[in-house]
Parts: C-alpha cells; structure tokens; sequence
C-alpha cells in the first residue's frame, strides 16, 4: 500500500506524518511506502524544518533525509490513499483531481478535523505529533485489519 500525505509546504506537518506512519508500519511488518508533499512549491528539495526534525527524533523517528516535494496531478497514480492535513489542502488536491477515481483517494488525514500548523508557534510542535502519531496508529490497526480480513475473504 502506498500513503502520501499532504499540507501546505511539506515541511512541518506533512512529512512527520509521513515519517510516524512509515516508522509505525516498519515495526509491524507492513509493506508500506509512505511519502509526503505540499500544495506550494515554496519547500521543494528542502529538508523538513528543523523543529519538525527535533520532535521527531525525541520519539525516536528520523525525518531529516526527506526533501520537500510539490503535490502533482501524477501522485494521484501512485498512490492509493492521499491523507491531506486541513481543508484548505483538502480543495487545493481535489482541484488537481482528474477523475472520480482519484478523487476517493483522498481524505482528510483527521477524520473528525485538522492539524493545526505549528509553522508559527514553537509550542504546537509537540502537540501536533502526538495528534499524528495517535491517527497513525489508527490507520496502520485499521488498513493492517482490512488488508488481513479481505486476504481471508480471497482465501
């Protein structure tokens, strides 16, 4: 399975969900490719900011070899699942959205809200992990439970 998520510069939000969910399905074994983008180009080839990079590591998961990218009409192929980190990326991406196909792959990254952007306040970093290392131990219980109960099915 394959995961992009997305916010707006891929530099603070986006690739520490990326980072947690890829750290989260290696511990279990899971053959996921996680990666990140953002809906401006201000970012691209840049590593994720430095706080984002700090929070990280303190719980034990290495972001600072991933380099910003800018979301593209192509990422909708080699994707499955498109998680967008607020509203505003939410209709950035839907707008790239070329079929009805793709535009089921994406949804909010918090089903019930939003990442708040810790770009301007030092103080939402920590907060902001812990958001998204609780949805992404959602997301590998419950794409981990669908893959196995569908293989059941098959079988």
């Amino acid at each position: 399975m394959k995961i992009l998520m997305v916010c707006l510069g891929n530099i603070c939000r986006s690739p520490l969900a990326h980072g947690v969910l890829q750290h989260f399905a290696n511990r279990k074994g899971l053959a996921w490719t996680v990666g990140s983008a953002g809906t401006g180009n201000w970012h691209v080839g840049a590593p994720p900011d430095h706080r984002s990079i700090a929070i990280a590591k303190e719980y034990g998961v290495d972001i600072s070899e991933q380099r910003a990218q800018q979301f593209d009409s192509h990422h909708f192929d080699e994707y499955d699942h498109i998680l967008v980190m607020d509203r505003e990326n939410l209709r950035n991406v839907l707008a790239k959205a070329k079929t009805p196909e793709h535009r089921t792959r994406v949804q909010l990254f918090l089903p019930d809200g939003e990442v708040p952007d810790p770009y301007f306040d030092d103080g939402l970093f920590d907060p902001v992990y812990q958001l998204v290392a609780t949805r992404c131990e959602e997301l590998v219980r419950e794409w981990s439970k669908n893959k196995q109960s569908s293989r059941r099915k098959i079988e």
